[in-house]
């Protein structure tokens, strides 16, 4: 299936506040020179802000991790679970279209959907508030047919069920998700023929479906306002801002202390130990107030440069090749700890190197890409 930015897109997309941090705590999880593992989290989550990605959000995403446009534009649009046209504001629905589920009468879902939503898929309903598509098995194929809706699954269907479900999302109400049929779980559709002793009268739910209500809005897109997600390989909190977390590591238990064995032999010495390098010195490289004549350079012709950084390092007072390329190694070592979210990057990169050949007039394999529009532009 051919998967296309779509013709009509908004001018810009910013994470929310909570999302950004959140964001942010997602790349802090890869080591440094690898924050572009978490390409996929973070498209997730600007969909889950926006409803779609659109490609200011997919952009937005490559900028943050320092890549080029196109690569985070193959991973949305290979990935079908991304959205690349607006949804309906309520809920999509995607009905699953395989085997178990087309024989269960799947076909019939898919009528309700032309019928109540709209004739095509993809397509948005008058209201706004809906839009459907088939998808591939997603792995209920003994509560067939089912459909997916937000976060959960919507199982043991009938087109006049499912018909109602649609209706109530309209108005407002969140249908229980599980099966729609009277089933606890996935046990035999006749009865429990094993485990019959099992009492699933103890909980109204099964687990999931329990979690599902518990959350009282299962259709509702991820905005950051729930409950923060902790990320305990940093020291806050994914949605608090920095230095605002209250979580601490708690102390290790003590250990109880063992003698040491009699040794046979006189113990060796043991060699002594490398002393720890000692933390690079550093100098703030001098900054200028502005473009010198002529105007600012492209430092995204520095290849580990984007847009993003490019802006940061105007803040900071650097416009010019020359200016990087007379960067000592305390310099290097000042912009590495200084470029928030891309420590490590100026060395990594070898900006200095790079800004020397672009600083006398010569160019790089990355530069001619850049000119020619195939990078960031």
């Amino acid at each position: 299936m051919l998967r296309r930015l779509h013709h009509d897109q908004p001018e810009s997309f910013a994470f929310t506040k909570a999302n950004q941090a959140w964001a942010e705590a997602q790349i802090s999880k890869y080591p440094e020179g690898r924050q572009a593992s978490a390409i996929i989290p973070l498209l997730w989550r600007a969909q889950e802000q926006e409803g779609w990605l659109s490609r200011p959000a997919i952009e937005g995403v490559a900028d943050m991790l320092g890549l080029a446009h196109i690569r985070a534009l193959e991973v949305a649009s290979f990935y079908f679970m991304f959205q690349m046209q607006p949804v309906g504001s309520v809920a999509h629905i995607q009905i699953c279209g395989t085997t178990s589920c087309m024989i269960c009468g799947a076909e019939d879902l898919i009528g309700v959907c032309k019928e109540k939503i709209a004739a095509n898929p993809h397509q948005i309903s008058e209201d706004g508030k809906l839009s459907w598509e088939e998808v591939e098995c997603l792995g209920a194929c003994a509560n067939a047919p089912m459909a997916q809706i937000g976060k959960d699954y919507y199982e043991d269907l009938t087109a006049e069920r499912f018909g109602e479900m649609l209706d109530e999302l309209r108005a407002g109400k969140v249908p229980v998700p599980g099966p729609q049929n009277g089933r606890y779980a996935s046990e035999p559709l006749s009865g429990l023929t094993s485990l019959t002793e099992y009492d699933s009268g103890k909980t109204k739910y099964n687990a999931s479906v329990q979690l599902a209500t518990d959350i009282g809005d299962t259709v509702k897109r991820i905005d950051g306002t729930e409950v923060p997600l902790i990320a305990p390989w940093r020291d806050k909190g994914a949605n608090h801002a920095p230095g605002t977390s209250k979580v601490k590591a708690s102390a290790p238990a003590p250990v109880e202390a063992k003698p040491a064995p009699v040794p046979k032999e006189p113990a060796k010495k043991a060699a002594p130990k490398a002393k720890a390098a000692a933390p690079a010195a550093q100098k703030q490289p001098e900054m200028l107030k502005e473009a010198r004549e002529g105007g600012a350079d492209n430092l995204k012709m520095i290849k580990g440069v984007g847009p993003k950084l490019e802006a940061m390092l105007h803040g900071m007072g650097v416009f010019h090749f020359d200016q990087i390329a007379s960067w000592g190694a305390e310099e290097v070592a000042w912009a590495d700890d200084n470029l928030e979210g891309f420590k490590g990057r100026v060395s990594r990169d070898d900006w200095v190197g790079q800004a020397k050949k672009l600083a006398a007039g010569e160019t790089t394999d990355f530069a001619k890409k850049v000119k020619k529009g195939g990078v960031y532009e």
